[in-house]
């Protein structure tokens, strides 16, 4: 059972149309940013494996694949990196990748979240009138017997008092 602290703040975050926008512009900002990183860590991998024994990333095509590959955690082990800042470069594309996907999955789920809020919003708000109408059909018919079991006492009234006795 989640405590209902946490549900409040959960839907003051997911709740707000500020904040859904907020994750968005935050996917499209990482987004961007997760290209620049790619592309500079395909760049500097090649410098500092130049000239290294054993080096296979020796172009820019291959350190792209790489960078993308290492990124996406694929890791196919045709191309990795064989001196020191090779490998530095590599962790910390791996480690903005993750964060990367971190952000864009969390921002992906407040839109759907988002949407499912609405939609209950929005069926909850026909159930309520629907409920609301059904309500006042039978406040109706409940008044409208309630009359006619007064006329009828009335009636019975009457004929008691007028009958002999």
């Amino acid at each position: 059972m989640v405590p209902s602290f946490l549900l409040s703040v959960l839907n003051r975050l997911f709740g707000n149309e500020s904040w859904r926008r907020l994750h968005a512009q935050a996917a499209f900002w990482v987004t961007l940013v997760m290209t620049a990183v790619l592309l500079g860590g395909a760049a500097l991998v090649v410098v500092a494996e130049s000239g290294a024994p054993h080096a296979n990333i020796t172009s820019y095509p291959r350190a792209l694949w790489w960078s993308i590959e290492t990124a996406t955690t694929v890791g196919y082990g045709d191309f990795y990196p064989v001196t020191l800042w090779g490998r530095v470069i590599a962790s910390f594309l791996m480690l903005s990748a993750i964060t990367a996907f971190g952000v864009i999955t969390a921002a992906l789920a407040t839109w759907f979240v988002g949407r499912a809020e609405q939609d209950v919003i929005r069926v909850g708000k026909a159930v309520g009138n629907y409920a609301r109408e059904d309500a006042e059909a039978l406040r109706s018919e409940l008044h409208t017997l309630h009359t006619r079991f007064d006329h009828v006492e009335n009636l019975i009234r009457d004929k008691g008092s007028h009958s002999p006795s």
